[in-house]
């Protein structure tokens, strides 16, 4: 039987969903399923919290690639027959993502010197707003242009960071034709393109800063700007391929959210904020559903004493309560959100996922709602 959530032409998931859903624990059980299934994926998370790889049971301090092994839950010939079954996953670096993207692109060992020595660099690399969010695309490219992989799956930071990181590629552009890089450019570049009032202020308040503090922090920041010439073209085509990347059809957008009230809300605001980005969502995911509740004869009828079956039947009764509770939610959410959703749910283990096994059930379980 086919599973609910089709992966076929996909090349690139995306997980997304407020905090404390579970949502890196269900990207990392998708990830294990399409691995299971006969596909070479990588898998990176963007959240800055080693729970991925935690899940993984893969050593949270590296940075790199980390090979899964997949012999537990897939014994022998993969499904669709398929040879280069594997499961690789990494947590973002963003300073070491950023050094190796200036040793790449640099045009000149010079050039890659200034910039790597520049104490300006050093500071901003992995601190500068937007810089992990920005090296997050940069890296997705990177694991999407292998050619070996067949999907690669983001396990995104909370709904807030995550519309930072989805928002990167735009953000990038806007800086890179921005004044601000005028402004920080050589005095001599300025001087040709002409300087607004504000901008000769700008300049005076940071060349008094460095009279008084003897930093220099104006010249560091002009050496800095100006050792980036010749590379911000590509950045400017990598921040465009990224954003079409998003939003290509090989590109699937699944939105995890659990059945309480306050998440429910969270996520259909959260979709509504994707849908104005212009990215929709493919699939939703309840996460941790009830099970389905068993009938009261069925209490009745077992032979056990009547005191037990009596605290059964409060017990059944007060569940069953939550479980139409989290229906109507569920329902209601369903009405929400555009049709051509895939809905979704993820069944509560009743317990924690500890082990390949664990995740790989999780994926097995999903149902169609």
């Amino acid at each position: 039987m086919k599973h609910p959530l089709d992966l076929d032409g996909r090349r690139l998931m995306i997980c997304l969903g407020p905090g404390g859903v579970g949502k890196t624990t269900l990207c990392a059980a998708l990830s294990v399923y399409a691995a299971a299934a006969g596909n070479a994926v990588d898998v990176m998370t963007v959240d800055p919290a080693p729970r991925l790889l935690d899940a993984l049971g893969l050593d949270p301090a590296r940075a790199d690639l980390q090979e899964v092994p997949l012999d537990r839950v897939v014994p022998e010939t993969p499904a669709r027959g398929r040879a280069n079954a594997r499961l690789r996953a990494l947590r973002l670096d963003p300073k070491h993502t950023f050094d190796t993207l200036v040793r790449r692109h640099a045009p000149s060992a010079s050039a890659r010197d200034a910039i790597l020595d520049n104490r300006i660099y050093q500071n901003l690399s992995s601190a500068l707003s937007g810089v992990g969010e920005y090296m997050a695309m940069e890296k997705l490219l990177d694991l999407v242009a292998e050619r070996t992989t067949d999907l690669v799956v983001i396990d995104t930071p909370p709904a807030a960071q995550a519309l930072d990181f989805l928002d990167a590629p735009r953000r990038l552009l806007d800086l890179l034709n921005s004044r601000a890089l005028s402004l920080l450019a050589s005095p001599r570049g300025l001087m040709r393109g002409g300087l607004r009032m504000f901008d000769m202020a700008a300049r005076a308040v940071l060349s008094a800063f460095d009279r008084v503090t003897g930093l220099h922090l104006l010249a560091d920041v002009q050496s800095f700007v100006t050792s980036f010439e010749g590379m911000y073209a590509g950045f400017a085509e990598r921040a465009e391929i990224a954003g079409q990347l998003l939003r290509a059809p090989e590109t699937m957008v699944v939105l995890v959210t659990a059945p309480e009230s306050e998440r429910l809300e969270q996520t259909r605001e959260f979709a509504r904020a994707l849908a104005e980005s212009g990215l929709g969502v493919d699939a939703l995911v309840v996460n941790r559903v009830m099970p389905r509740m068993p009938k009261a004869a069925e209490i009745e009828s077992a032979r056990i004493p009547a005191a037990l079956k009596r605290k059964l039947a409060r017990n059944l009764k007060d569940f069953s309560a939550l479980k139409a509770r989290e229906e109507r939610a569920l329902a209601k959410l369903k009405t929400d959100l555009p049709a051509d959703v895939r809905i979704m749910v993820a069944p509560d283990l009743g317990r924690e996922p500890r082990s390949l096994a664990d995740l790989l059930e999780i994926a097995r379980r999903l149902e169609t709602r």
